[in-house]
């Protein structure tokens, strides 16, 4: 591909809209810089959204240049928010260099610069340094569009983890900039069309490195109101009015042109913001937003996180409503995910770790979650089948303090364990193993060691209802036989009838299966 054409503009808007869709509430979840009002992802995929929407109601036959002005002039109009006000104009700089050509590298530039002009004062480590880094990345960058594009997507990426060494804000509270988040999956939905591959949505967690200086505590919301107009003025009408408006408050943001301006701004008191606009021309679409209302997090509801290490088993979480944290078998989730999602959650969230590794990271999340207002619980699920139990009988009508009390008994009552293939030989507690030999662990401790996946399984469940138990709860894993649960279920059926069980496909890997007793 040598051009972005008509059709490709429409490709990327849409599907930059749609991965900002899916990822809105993880990055809302982020955002707490310049007001932790949460909702820096919704903003985003509106104001994408409307760019979207804006280019795909044209003809099929347009032309570049229009298209590439209606998706400036859909974003500008339907921009919501600081960054979208933000990402509105660097989409406009896009415009302006590829409306007549084909330099990416110039495209980026413009759109950087513009961006950081239409801040009335940049602050680093937000999306002003994520676009001032893509720029420098690509502006002397040699290789076709494909490449410019896959450049400029990973530096977005390399550039929003380092925000939080640029911005104490960040630093403490143990996140990325929102912002900057949702540039990088416009960036990579860019570079997903260009080089016709599937974009990645902004599912890669971030590892946000430890702070270099010594961060300040978080300050207090100065501003009591967000104002956001549409405003029909001259150009040295607006640069007035930016000074006016820049005296009054914080977050100041106009961008726009050609009579056309999109204004945003922090005030304590709305109604000059809004008169300084009509001395100067014709404000319309006024939005205004009682600051403190949207960043008290106690009246957000009810929510369950849970840790999930495999498709299926995140699957049945989110089933359940469940807010999940995904990772891989043997690893643990990073700080800044689970606090994301706690976040995410509600003002009073119950946490399930479902691994002992996690529930240090869960306790760590929930104290900084609650310099907030949110009122967190972590329970103490050690496995995937202890957080289904919890689960099951989660009421979110019920006082949050005898849920909890509710679910941890439900977690508290159901053994856990699980087979693994032994990768070398040791010593443990039910003898010496060797490379390739079946364990089957009940509660962490090596139970059983066999050769065959199915006659230790047996084993484990025979060991595990023998202390008694209702039902039993089996999760196949990814590398599983399609009849290891089958094989358990017919030997259940022959000597413990009374048994209730109930099979899961949890597609986790490492544990070909899981295995819950309550």
């Amino acid at each position: 591909m040598e051009v972005l054409d008509p059709p490709r503009v429409r490709r990327w808007a849409r599907l930059a809209a749609d991965a900002l869709g899916r990822s809105r509430a993880e990055i809302d979840a982020l955002n707490v810089f310049p007001v932790a009002d949460g909702d820096t992802g919704t903003n985003l995929h509106l104001t994408m959204l409307a760019a979207a929407e804006a280019v795909e109601a044209l003809p099929d036959d347009v032309d570049r240049a229009v298209v590439w002005q209606t998706l400036a002039y859909g974003a500008l109009v339907g921009a919501r928010g600081n960054s979208g006000v933000i990402v509105s104009q660097a989409l406009r700089g896009l415009a302006e260099e590829l409306k007549d050509g084909s330099d990416l590298r110039a495209g980026l530039v413009r759109a950087s610069s513009l961006a950081r002009e239409a801040v009335a004062r940049p602050v680093e480590g937000t999306v002003l340094s994520v676009l001032g880094a893509v720029a420098g990345a690509v502006r002397e960058a040699d290789g076709d569009l494909a490449e410019i594009a896959r450049r400029a997507a990973r530096e977005a990426r390399a550039a929003l983890r380092r925000t939080p060494g640029q911005l104490d804000v960040l630093a403490r509270s143990g996140v990325v900039d929102a912002g900057g988040a949702g540039l990088a999956i416009i960036l990579e939905s860019l570079a997903a069309v260009v080089t016709g591959s599937s974009g990645d949505r902004y599912g890669e967690r971030y590892e946000v490195p430890a702070p270099t200086a010594r961060v300040s505590p978080m300050t207090e919301v100065g501003a009591g109101y967000e104002v956001m107009y549409l405003l029909d003025a001259d150009d040295a009408a607006v640069a007035r009015l930016r000074e006016e408006l820049d005296a009054m408050g914080d977050s100041l943001v106009v961008v726009g042109g050609d009579g056309l301006w999109n204004v945003h701004v922090h005030v304590d008191e709305a109604g000059p913001a809004v008169e300084a606009a009509l001395r100067v021309g014709r404000p319309y679409r006024i939005r205004i937003t009682y600051l403190a209302e949207r960043t008290h997090r106690g009246d957000a509801g009810r929510g369950v996180v849970a840790v999930a290490a495999g498709d299926g088993i995140a699957a049945l979480f989110e089933e359940c409503g469940a807010v999940v944290v995904r990772r891989e078998p043997g690893t643990r989730p990073s700080l800044p995910v689970m606090l994301a999602a706690i976040r995410q959650a509600g003002g009073e969230v119950a946490v399930l770790p479902n691994d002992e590794g996690a529930q240090a990271v869960a306790a760590a999340a929930a104290e900084i979650a609650r310099e907030d207002g949110v009122v967190v619980s972590v329970l103490p699920t050690r496995a995937t089948v202890q957080g289904l139990a919890a689960l099951a009988v989660h009421d979110p009508l019920r006082r949050f303090d005898d849920d909890v009390v509710a679910m941890t008994g439900a977690a508290g009552h159901t053994r856990h364990g699980h087979l693994v293939t032994a990768r070398r030989e040791a010593v443990t507690s039910a003898g010496v193993c060797r490379p390739g030999d079946v364990l089957g662990l009940i509660d962490d401790d090596v139970a059983v060691i066999g050769r065959e996946l199915g006659e230790v399984a047996v084993a484990v469940v025979d060991r595990m209802v023998a202390g008694g138990g209702e039902m039993v709860t089996l999760v196949t894993g990814a590398d599983a036989p399609e009849d290891l649960a089958g094989a358990v279920g017919e030997h259940l059926r022959a000597t413990r009838p009374d048994v209730d069980l109930v099979v899961y496909a949890g597609e986790q890997g490492g544990y070909p299966l899981l295995i819950g007793v309550e």
